[in-house]
Parts: structure tokens; C-alpha cells; sequence
């Protein structure tokens, strides 16, 4: 091949493709618990979080609530991937060996957002989140009360941590902060350093983004047996959650989400249409069919 511009667009044209394709073919997971929050700047600061809107009746004039001033914010995190490509390998057109590369790229872009998120969701039990307290925590303050959503129980055990979220509000348990989408970028140009210096085409990735936490109240970690009973207290504990008012917040546990050495458990749990009476030697119908969606994340080993 003759190496000119066109001919290189030719090529990063072919490139992108391939990189497109990578991220058309990823399973994600990461919006299925995360609200999607556009940044335009290094950092934002959500002083909102925490509020649950309530109607009440009006009676006389209407009650103001004012918005607790939180200070947490999301600092956004820069994140790249490149590779190099020989001159020569152009000129000799064996560029066409990279298109699997290109195309692995791209899911690996695609399936980041699921690595910051879920990397979250497993390190809430030791991060702080906007109330000051970890966001899986056995003290979060609630008015006069401490209220938890963390169940340690299997820690002797050492039992690894499952996780019951409610998805179905507008304010999710996590945040998503972009503030520049993953994108391909080239250095083909004979004036780049890299094209002088080592006779080398670059290709390479770029993003600006970072995860954060939202309402605690969403989301319920237990390492406690996956069993029915543990599940439903589970359930329970997230539902009887109530606000500042004293009024219940309506919470809705919809996703499940385990580490594959919990899969089976899970399945077992929520997709099978019978389970073991553990009081006989037969089985029973599994009222808790369906009743979640089940999410098995890599990233939580």
C-alpha cells in the first residue's frame, strides 16, 4: 500500500469500524443500576442527594422542605488504551491481522463502565457516600435513629457478599459520571514523534469519566447464606425503610446481583420454579420466582 492520507484514513476508517463493532457486541450491565449523569466539568457535586420526594395533603399553606446541603462530590478520572502499529506492517498491508484487536478494544470500552460500577458496588462496604457514614453501613443517621443496610453476619464464615437493589426510581443507587465518551483516536500525521521517532502508527482510546454513589437506601448487601429466608429478610429490610418523616419510602427491591460463585444459588433461588422444603422430604413452590432480576458480575471477585 502506498502510505498517504487517504490511504490512512482508508485504514483508521476500517480500524474504527472493527473498534464499533467490539462495543455493538459487549453486555453491560452498568445502566441496569446506574443513573447516567452528563458532566461538563473536572468535578460535580450533588448537595441533592439524599431526598425522597413525598406528596402530603394540603392543608394551609404549603410546607416547605429545604434540601440538606450535601458536600459529596465526583471527581472525574481520566482513562486511555493504545496500541502501536509499525509503518511497515501499513506499507505491507498486514494491518489487516489488528482488526480482532480493534474489535476487542472497543467491547473492552463498553464493558469499563460495568468495571467502575460493580467495583462500587463491591468496595460500598468500605467507601463513604453522601451521608458521611460507608454506603453499605450498619449507622446510617435517619433522623433520630441509625438504620442499616448491611447484613455481616456470614464474615466468620467467610461468605462473599450478595447485594439486593432497588432500580425502579429516577435517582439510582450508583452514579455514572461521563464527561467524555469512550473514543478512538490516531497519531498517523509524519510530523507525530511517534511516525518520526520510531516509525510507528498509534491508535488509541480515551475517555473521562468516574463512578459515584447515590441513595444508600436502594441497596442492600448481606453475606449471610443465599437462602430464602435471608433473601426475604433482605426485603423486608430494604421495604420497611422510612424517612426523615417517619413516612415509608416505597422501596422496591427489582435486581439481584452475585458473583459467579453465587450463580447457581441465585438461579436456584429466583429462576427455578420449585425449591426444597427443608421440613420434608419433597419440594415446595418458590414464591420468590421472578421476583428479581439476576445479575452475575465478574467484577465482584
Amino acid at each position: 500500500m502506498i502510505v498517504n492520507k487517504q490511504n490512512l484514513n482508508g485504514v483508521f476508517n476500517g480500524f474504527k469500524a472493527a473498534f464499533n463493532k467490539g462495543i455493538e457486541s459487549a453486555e453491560s450491565h452498568y445502566k441496569d443500576i446506574a443513573m447516567i449523569v452528563p458532566s461538563n466539568t473536572k468535578e460535580e457535586t450533588y448537595g441533592w442527594l439524599g431526598q425522597f420526594p413525598r406528596l402530603r395533603e394540603w392543608a394551609g399553606d404549603r410546607v416547605i422542605r429545604n434540601l440538606a446541603a450535601h458536600g459529596y462530590s465526583v471527581k472525574n478520572k481520566l482513562f486511555e488504551d493504545t496500541i502501536g502499529v509499525k509503518r511497515t506492517d501499513i506499507e505491507d498491508d498486514q494491518y489487516g491481522v489488528l482488526t480482532p484487536i480493534l474489535t476487542e478494544m472497543g467491547r473492552a470500552a463498553a464493558e469499563h463502565p460495568d468495571e467502575l460500577v460493580f467495583t462500587a458496588l463491591k468496595n460500598g462496604l468500605n467507601t463513604l457516600c453522601f451521608d458521611g457514614q460507608y454506603f453499605f453501613d450498619a449507622d446510617h443517621p435517619v433522623k433520630d435513629q441509625s438504620v442499616s443496610n448491611v447484613d455481616s453476619s456470614g464474615t466468620v464464615d467467610g461468605n462473599p457478599y450478595w447485594y439486593l437493589l432497588d432500580t425502579t426510581k429516577a435517582i439510582k443507587p450508583f452514579l455514572f459520571q461521563e464527561r467524555v465518551p469512550y473514543k478512538l483516536h490516531a497519531l498517523t500525521k509524519d510530523e507525530d514523534e511517534n511516525v518520526f521517532m520510531r516509525d510507528e502508527y498509534l491508535y488509541g482510546v480515551r475517555a473521562r469519566s468516574n463512578v459515584g454513589y447515590g441513595l444508600w437506601q436502594l441497596a442492600y448487601a448481606s453475606n449471610a447464606v443465599l437462602t430464602a429466608d435471608n433473601y426475604a429478610k433482605a426485603r423486608e429490610a430494604m421495604q420497611s425503610l422510612k424517612g426523615e418523616e417517619g413516612r415509608p419510602l416505597g422501596i422496591k427491591p427489582n435486581v439481584l446481583i452475585v458473583p459467579p460463585s453465587l450463580e447457581t444459588s441465585a438461579l436456584e433461588l429466583i429462576a427455578a420454579g420449585f425449591i426444597p422444603d427443608q421440613t420434608a422430604s419433597a419440594t415446595k413452590t418458590n414464591i420468590w420466582k421472578d421476583t428479581v432480576k439476576v445479575i452475575v458480575s465478574p467484577w465482584l471477585v
